[in-house]
């Protein structure tokens, strides 16, 4: 049981005098007191928080970086699917005669399946046999903003032409 104890060669801390562990203790209790002190200056200045109140400030920040995280992820999605349908959409529509539908019902169509296809390429690491409504509203939100800039656009690109002519 004993052969694991240090021998006093590999332990020159053993071979210190009565008066050598006196002196190392004082300085430990000066130290101690030292340490004490000046956690309580700190903590009475506001420099140190106190465990808790870390932790809190700790949380607060992951849940920020959290959301903000999540929202910028949205958004990116948001974009791909956006960009996807755009290109299925012209790829299908350019196929036709004459590069138009020839009914409503048919750009209808082609609008849905366009959709889908965005969305199941947005979701290829994913099982996916089932479409979110919320995919499908923000890509509907996302291309009535398309087509109001695209507007303004037009308008401003008009209004521009008609003061040069």
């Amino acid at each position: 049981m004993t052969d694991n104890l240090p021998v006093p060669d590999d332990a020159p801390w053993l071979n210190l005098s009565q008066e050598e562990i006196n002196e190392l203790r004082k300085s430990k209790k000066k130290l101690t007191e030292y340490g004490k002190q000046r956690l309580k200056e700190l903590m009475n200045t506001g420099e140190l928080i106190d465990t808790e109140k870390f932790q809190e400030e700790l949380s607060k920040q992951k849940v920020f970086d959290a959301d903000k995280f999540a929202d910028e992820e949205r958004k990116q999605r948001s974009d791909n699917v956006l960009r996807r349908y755009n290109g299925f959409y012209n790829d299908e529509v350019s196929g036709l005669s004459w590069g138009m539908p020839t009914s409503m019902e048919e750009l209808q169509a082609i609008s849905l399946s366009c959709a889908v296809d965005a969305l199941i390429c947005e979701n290829m690491n994913i099982e996916y046999n089932m479409i979110a409504v919320d995919d499908i509203k923000d890509l509907i939100q996302r291309l009535y903003q398309q087509g109001r800039e695209s507007i303004k656009n037009i308008k401003e690109f008009k209004d521009s032409a008609d003061g040069v002519a």
